[in-house]
């Protein structure tokens, strides 16, 4: 099953793909400004052109594992991509310490911090979900 990834911020979004057996994460290109009209846009589109079958979306709880503002907007920004892009389904997944592990990871130089992060959530989202 390919899977995609998304770890949402209001100025960009990362995002990485699985490979077509759900065992692989590739970060892929950033999406600018993912709450706009043309970034919301932009996402549903990945969704479709890479033939996802389910979306996982990072969810930012704070450390002691509570809500946050961020955490509530990412919901939000969730609950509208489920729509757009059904019958895909869209779950949220405990992102914390995923961009820590990013910044020091080295997956490939051309990705951004952001689309690292989206495939150490997706790597982990794998691992147990029996990628």
């Amino acid at each position: 099953m390919r899977v995609l990834a998304l770890d949402y911020g209001t100025g960009r979004c990362g995002c990485a793909i699985s490979d077509p057996t759900g065992t692989l994460a590739t970060p892929i290109d950033d999406i600018e400004r993912p709450a706009t009209r043309r970034g919301f846009a932009r996402v549903a589109d990945l969704v479709r052109d890479t033939g996802a079958e389910h979306v996982v979306v990072g969810l930012p709880l704070s450390l002691s594992g509570e809500d946050t503002a961020q955490t509530t907007e990412t919901r939000e920004w969730a609950d509208r991509l489920a729509e757009r892009v059904r019958p895909v389904p869209v779950e949220l997944y405990d992102e914390r310490f995923t961009t820590a592990i990013a910044a020091r990871g080295s997956r490939e130089a051309t990705s951004s911090e952001h689309s690292r992060a989206a495939a150490v959530l997706l790597d982990d989202w794998l691992a147990g979900h029996g990628g």
